[in-house]
């Protein structure tokens, strides 16, 4: 149980229960007591059912599956947190969806992501927790601290532990704009990369693989995206590889935004088996028979032990404390299976 700093009071809106309980139960503490209602015309009602004074308090809020509700309800929830007199509201945000809205690519449109960025801040939030941003430029948007965490340590822990690291794995991107993910992929697990060169043409979910670039002949493929939501590129890449020769094929996502159809595909297809984190609730996951679930909560709370304890997020790094939450993410992993 945590004995730091005062206690910590940790809440969560409507979608971000789930991953906050898991936190709470590292931790060793209770969810807040907080009530969220959407009524039938659509309205968001938020409600904290005890004093929170003085108090520096988290809350949780991925923004995915219901981006335009979700995000509305975190604006509502840190409001009322600073009208309750709150000392400090932190945001924790394990998947944030507009995060790929993050230039202006084209004429007369909006930078998403700078805009909730903007929203986030005017309302009163004191810092952010996200992990794995689609751009990780995204927190130079943010005037007031963004701790970004990541997913690689436990995701190539678990391919670590399935025995499938060794001369003839090889990580593949599965386009340029992931070329850097798989690098940093490649150089923890010891082997080459090869990239596949992807194409979209629109604003659909579907994208195309022109070309694989690097040697997969022989090699097992392990390909790493931060996330997938219609599973069409992760399937075409697979393909793509057994086309190349490739011996098998496996996957790594930061975040599960796969829908139901895109998980069917995934199903169907040469991919052996994807591992991803629990940033978002997957209500489809119990029939899967290829998708994997690591938890990223015990990485978050120990962050916000971290923050709350006023120490360096930093420490987050060290061996000793990376496995000990590497341990408690595959003991939460095994209870989810």
């Amino acid at each position: 149980m945590y004995t730091g700093a005062g206690i910590i009071k940790i809440f969560a809106g409507r979608t971000g229960q789930p991953f906050a309980k898991k936190m709470c139960a590292y931790l060793g503490t209770q969810l807040g007591d907080a009530t969220t209602i959407k009524f039938s015309e659509g309205n968001i009602f938020v409600r904290i059912n005890e004093s929170i004074r003085d108090k520096d308090v988290y809350i949780v809020q991925p923004i995915g599956h219901e981006p335009n509700d979700e995000f509305m309800e975190l604006l509502f929830w840190i409001d009322a947190f600073k009208r309750a007199s709150a000392n400090s509201v932190t945001a924790i945000i394990p998947y944030f969806s507009y995060a790929k809205g993050d230039k202006k690519d084209e004429p007369r449109v909006s930078i998403r992501a700078r805009v909730c960025a903007d929203c986030i801040e005017a309302v009163g939030v004191d810092r952010v927790v996200t992990m794995d941003l689609h751009a990780p430029q995204i927190q130079g948007f943010f005037k007031k601290p963004v701790d970004h965490l990541y997913a690689m340590p436990l995701l190539c822990e678990y391919i670590r532990r399935q025995g499938i690291v060794d001369e003839n794995l090889v990580v593949v991107s599965p386009d340029a704009g992931s070329a850097k993910r798989a690098r940093e992929f490649a150089t923890e697990l010891g082997c080459p990369v090869a990239i596949g060169d992807k194409t979209r043409y629109g604003h659909d979910e579907n994208a195309k693989i022109l070309e694989i670039i690097g040697d997969v002949k022989g090699k097992n493929c392990l390909v790493v995206d931060d996330f997938s939501i219609s599973g069409g590129t992760l399937v075409d890449i697979a393909y793509g590889l057994k086309d190349k020769g490739a011996n098998s094929v496996f996957a790594a996502l930061s975040h599960n935004v796969l829908s139901a159809k895109g998980l069917e595909k995934i199903e169907k297809s040469p991919i052996e088996f994807l591992v991803a984190t629990d940033t978002l609730e997957c209500h489809d996951a119990a029939v899967s028979t290829k998708l994997r679930t690591i938890s990223a909560a015990p990485m978050f709370a120990q962050a916000v032990k971290i923050i709350h304890d006023r120490a360096p997020i930093s420490n987050m790094f060290e061996q000793r404390v990376s496995k000990r939450l590497l341990d408690m993410s595959f003991m939460e992993q095994q209870s989810l299976l």
